[in-house]
């Protein structure tokens, strides 16, 4: 019976090991989104500028954050925005771009730890004439915020990720509703203006159960 023991004892660590290890194991993350393939936004100028900004508290990312509020807003103006004009200069600016976290319920033994999570994206669009003055201004910002159940690093890099791709969905439109309606003038299509989109109505994400 001995050896019988030993050798089931022995086949049964690589089990429990490959079970310890999958229990937190996730999928991995999607790549960073990109906004080519929406609608361009094309300016009656002659370049646009994307503008990074200094660190300041505005900027604050708290990890794990596998996407990063500032470089995905920055990305959007890069993408969607166009110039196909003569004269004058337009600039994407980012003036906040944030995720924060805390604990919003410790968790027990009869109750499961949460964390709160909140996502706030503002950019705007200048446009300058030659001279350099600004003749023409445009902004937009969204907000987004979720309590999720806190299972270890990898569930909070999965909620992290998934909110700040919401928002970035929510300000997608926001900022083109935005800059349609106060850069009219400065927008060029060669088709019928096609219908505003609705600005974004800002919700929670459902909450846990219990």
């Amino acid at each position: 019976m001995m050896p019988t023991t030993r050798r089931g004892a022995i086949l049964l660590l690589p089990l429990l090991a490959a079970a310890c290890a999958g229990g937190d194991a996730q999928p991995p993350l999607r790549p960073p989104p990109g906004y080519t393939h929406l609608t361009p936004l094309r300016l009656n100028v002659l370049d646009v500028e994307a503008l990074e900004p200094p660190p300041g508290p505005a900027f604050r990312v708290d990890p794990p954050a596998p996407l990063s509020p500032l470089t995905q807003a920055l990305r959007m103006g890069r993408d969607r925005l166009v110039a196909v004009g003569t004269s004058g200069h337009a600039r994407f600016l980012v003036d906040a771009a944030s995720l924060t976290r805390e604990v919003a319920q410790p968790g027990g033994m009869f109750s499961q730890r949460t964390e709160r999570l909140a996502v706030y994206i503002r950019v705007r669009v200048e446009i300058l004439g030659d001279d350099g003055r600004r003749v023409g201004f445009s902004e937009a910002e969204v907000r987004r915020n979720a309590t999720v159940v806190d299972e270890g690093a990898a569930s909070q890099a999965r909620a992290a990720d998934q909110i700040v791709r919401q928002a970035m969905d929510d300000l997608n439109v926001e900022f083109e509703f935005q800059l349609r309606r106060n850069l009219r003038d400065w927008i060029m299509s060669g088709t019928p203006t096609a219908p505003l989109p609705g600005p974004v109505q800002q919700e929670n994400l459902s909450q846990p159960a219990g």
